[in-house]
């Protein structure tokens, strides 16, 4: 058992990231590595699944809210609060300035734009959306429910579990540590709400998961019994 952790780890990934997990193992320099590569493997695993989560679910609000405005860039009409029409616009500037399109040039695609849109945006659609509920109102109620063909619960609650996923999802691309989380609850809530969405996508994906594997080895690793693989 090493009594510090090596060198070039503290070197490369730099202290203040490495205390956490010291932390967690009361010290121990040894388990506090193995942790941190488990952390690594874990996050690894899940971004598959929530891959398929973002991308199903901006497309199923994408295609609710075009046929309810009538235009693929309904966020032109649609009552849009200033937050996400600055994310709009953000995200309207930077596919042009990628793409070459914009003013005086071929118009952004709006794929693009969807594409480029943050899973913050899809996930604040669900929102109340401000003051008087302009979301719920304008949005849940008349058109966005239509995207979660087999979910009949309330939109706040369905909007509590996709915040935490985006919380989960973004500690995960920013390669902060996710082990101190519910993971067991988090994997469940990824599939529970891609079968709102569509049910056979859930199963098609499940069947490719490895998260259920990877957190079974979470104490071995840990303990040394296992190394961790990413």
């Amino acid at each position: 058992m090493t009594d510090q952790v090596p060198a070039w780890m503290s070197r490369a990934f730099s202290s203040s990231r490495l205390g956490p997990y010291l932390r967690a193992t009361g010290g121990e320099a040894g388990a506090a590595v193995r942790l941190y590569w488990w952390n690594v493997e874990a996050s690894a695993a899940l971004y598959g699944p929530l891959h398929c989560l973002e991308i199903s679910l901006r497309n199923a609000l994408h295609r609710e809210l075009s046929t309810a405005f009538g235009r693929s860039d309904w966020w032109m009409a649609a009552p849009l609060n200033d937050a996400s029409m600055r994310l709009v616009t953000a995200a309207r500037r930077k596919c042009g300035n990628e793409l070459g399109y914009g003013p005086g040039r071929r118009p952004v695609p709006h794929d693009s734009v969807v594409a480029g849109l943050n899973l913050g945006f899809w996930v604040a659609l669900l929102s109340k959306g401000g003051r008087g509920g302009a979301y719920d109102r304008r949005l849940w109620v008349p058109t966005l429910h239509k995207a979660f063909p087999h979910y009949s619960g309330r939109r706040d609650d369905l909007h509590a579990v996709l915040d935490s996923l985006r919380r989960l999802r973004n500690r995960i691309m920013h390669h902060e540590s996710i082990h101190r989380r519910d993971l067991v609850g988090d994997h469940t809530a990824i599939y529970r709400v891609l079968g709102h969405i569509d049910p056979v996508a859930a199963k098609e994906v499940q069947a490719l998961d490895r998260f259920p594997t990877v957190l079974g080895h979470r104490k071995a690793a840990r303990e040394g019994g296992r190394t961790p693989r990413f």
